[in-house]
């Protein structure tokens, strides 16, 4: 390599940002001002950091959607005194004005751009990993994957990584068990504070978003298939049904089948429910969720989306395989395979995260909870750092109950207080019938 295409690959990686345009700022900061009024919690923290510099000196990188929930966290991070550099954890869930605005308007470092290619989403991760991170936030596990297969000479430095995702989590916990994890994982996902709310509520209003902007489908008499009954199904299969669809669930785990049985869903194999449905989303965690032999068993017309973190649940290879034309945007976000036999399937934001590649993702509000989870415990790993283990570990109780406390207030909502009488109660054994 010669030295100007060395110094131009270094001038590169050492880019301050990488967005698509500036220009947009103006918009994307109004759009972050706004998401910020629906985080009183995240707030409190904000402020809280402001004064007391909790990350000072330290350096994070976070590999997360780029959306304006996101850029209430950064900017928490910071107002905490660390080094922050952002990449997209996504192709399709960059919100470029909120990428802009975070670059222009509140100097971060910032690599993400809506629609980016493979290799430029990698040269993404690599530029946040290029401050040396003492600590990481990941949205998928690519950045820790990346870490530990490319980027190893960081490992010694990084106090511990924070997991958002069922997906990534999936992905920790077996390379913890490989022997491959190196570095202490906390799993903000298995918190209360999140995977109840996020998972739930969020994924459950923001799938059905991203599904009807692009569409503009009435749901209300359609058959919906759920493939997956996690907490991300549970909120989806709840919100289709309050819309008035009639609601498919399809599971492999026994327990997860019976509770959707008994909540009142249809259950049946996949196989079964490709015949009968006019939607599918799947939210599994999981690969080739729907296969050749579905698509052969759909109806002309049928609508596929996914809500997972990865585009691997649909295998769009084999669909394409199936399909002698391929018509790209029929609407935004929306392309048509007419398979040989002349019957069409729609596939939404190109089999990623629904929510995210036709919509804005997650409301703010229950991002709230989430992000402050995020963010108190980047402030706990720094100090309580001698007590993490190389292991996927728990958040704290006690963070959670903080968390759950600041935002009942914020709402309103006051709840009752334990008598003396009931905490010796709760506290002892002697008493009983």
């Amino acid at each position: 390599m010669s030295v100007k295409m060395a110094a131009n690959k270094k001038a590169k990686s050492e880019a301050a940002h990488d967005v698509k345009d500036l220009s947009l700022a103006p918009q994307g900061k109004g759009r972050i001002e706004w998401s910020d009024g629906q985080m009183p919690v995240l707030r409190t923290i904000r402020e809280r950091f402001e004064k007391e510099k909790p990350l000072k000196g330290h350096r994070i990188a976070a590999c997360l959607h780029v959306t304006t929930e996101t850029s209430n966290l950064v900017r928490a991070l910071a107002a905490g005194g660390a080094e922050v550099a952002l990449c997209a954890s996504n192709p399709l869930s960059t919100q470029d004005d909120n990428a802009a605005s975070l670059a222009a308007d509140f100097g971060m470092k910032v690599y993400a751009i809506r629609g980016e290619d493979s290799k430029t989403y990698y040269r993404h991760l690599g530029q946040a990993l290029d401050i040396r991170p003492t600590l990481t936030l990941d949205d998928g596990a690519d950045l820790v994957t990346l870490l530990h297969k490319e980027r190893k000479d960081l490992i010694p430095g990084i106090i511990a990584s924070m997991e958002e995702t069922t997906t990534g989590v999936i992905r920790l916990r077996a390379m913890a068990k490989d022997g491959a994890l190196k570095i202490p994982v906390v799993s903000v996902n298995d918190a209360h504070t999140k995977f109840m709310f996020d998972n739930r509520y969020g994924t459950g209003q923001s799938t059905i978003d991203g599904i009807i902007r692009a569409t503009n489908l009435l749901l209300a008499g359609r058959t919906f298939v759920v493939a997956g009954y996690g907490w991300c199904g549970r909120g989806v299969a709840s919100r289709a049904r309050g819309l008035g669809a009639k609601v498919v669930v399809t599971e492999v785990q026994p327990l997860r089948a019976l509770e959707a049985s008994m909540d009142g869903f249809e259950v049946m194999p996949m196989a079964d429910a490709a015949k009968i449905g006019g939607v599918f989303c799947t939210l599994t965690g999981n690969k080739g969720v729907l296969r050749r032999e579905h698509f052969l068993a759909m109806k002309d017309g049928a609508v596929v989306c996914n809500s997972g973190h990865f585009n691997v649940e649909i295998d769009l290879e084999a669909l394409r395989g199936l399909a002698k034309s391929f018509h790209a945007g029929v609407r935004a976000n929306v392309d048509r395979y007419e398979l040989k036999d002349g019957r069409s399937i729609f596939v939404l934001g190109e089999g990623r995260l629904v929510n995210l590649a036709c919509a804005e993702g997650h409301p703010a509000a229950v991002m709230d909870m989430s992000f402050a989870t995020q963010a108190l415990m980047a402030e706990w790993c720094v100090k309580n750092r001698s007590k993490l283990k190389v292991a996927v570990n728990e958040v704290p109780l006690e963070v959670e109950q903080w968390i759950s406390k600041i935002k009942l207030e914020s709402m309103g909502v006051q709840i009752d207080t334990l008598t003396p009488e009931q905490k010796k109660y709760l506290e002892g054994w002697e008493e009983g019938t």
